[in-house]
């Protein structure tokens, strides 16, 4: 288990880097602590949230609803709470 990703079976915790208003949607890889994710939505009216949530469900192949930004809605700095195992969450590193 890395520092990017904790936490337990079933309540997982990555920890991310965002950019907004990328080019394309993709999970880059690992710098620091954080997992770097870039976004083409814009940092406005939720809209980021919901494309890292909608991201990062099609990477582990479940449901939107298992994946909740806990931390830095405002933020470029957040956290996510996946209901996955860690062993499935461990995909997302490239």
């Amino acid at each position: 288990m890395s520092a990017t990703i904790g936490g337990k079976d079933g309540d997982v915790r990555v920890r991310l880097r965002v950019r907004p208003s990328a080019r394309k949607d993709a999970i880059l890889g690992v710098r620091g602590d954080r997992l770097r994710v870039d976004i083409t939505a814009p940092p406005v009216d939720g809209k980021a949230n919901k494309a890292i949530v909608r991201l990062l469900a099609k990477q582990l192949g479940i449901h939107r609803d298992a994946v909740v930004v806990t931390a830095g809605q405002s933020s470029r700095d957040k956290t996510v709470s996946i209901a996955v195992t860690l062993a499935q969450a461990e995909a997302l590193l490239p």
